[in-house]
């Protein structure tokens, strides 16, 4: 696992969910609600830990509530800390894929499947998600 932490840790903690599309690899990822902090903007899913909520619980739940998928977590693959302090633990998980995709009207303006080249090209990238998308195309980081 890589840590990517460049900011002071302010106690707030969140989750990001990865997984790929198993047909072409793609990444499953989100345009975030324009009334959202960060509304928009093009990143993974993901949101915060609830109090007594263990990292996999949550990454569990907030794929639930923001695209009704069900998923399993499968493993940390990545911290880091955002601009604002909030730490971020990185997951892997598989996402049932026979189940359709359905986005939360207020979360998510748009699901997209993209390379991770197509969304560092982006034009909305979440900046936090850079770090991570450089890591997977320099082949230091596998998922």
């Amino acid at each position: 696992m890589h840590d990517a932490t460049t900011t002071k840790p302010s106690g707030r903690r969140g989750v990001v969910a990865i997984t790929r599309r198993s047909l072409d690899g793609r990444f499953l990822v989100i345009r975030r609600g324009r009334t959202l902090m960060a509304g928009g903007q093009v990143c993974f899913p993901g949101g915060h830990i609830e109090s007594g909520e263990r990292e996999d619980e949550a990454i569990v739940r907030e794929c639930l509530e923001e695209l009704a998928a069900r998923v399993e977590a499968t493993a940390c693959v990545w911290r880091s800390v955002t601009a604002w302090g909030t730490s971020l633990a990185w997951w892997t998980v598989v996402l049932d894929e026979t189940e359709p995709l359905v986005p939360h009207p207020v979360e998510v303006d748009e699901i997209l499947w993209l390379t991770p080249q197509e969304m560092l090209d982006h034009p909305e990238l979440l900046v936090g998600n850079r770090p991570f998308l450089e890591a997977v195309i320099e082949g230091r980081l596998v998922v």
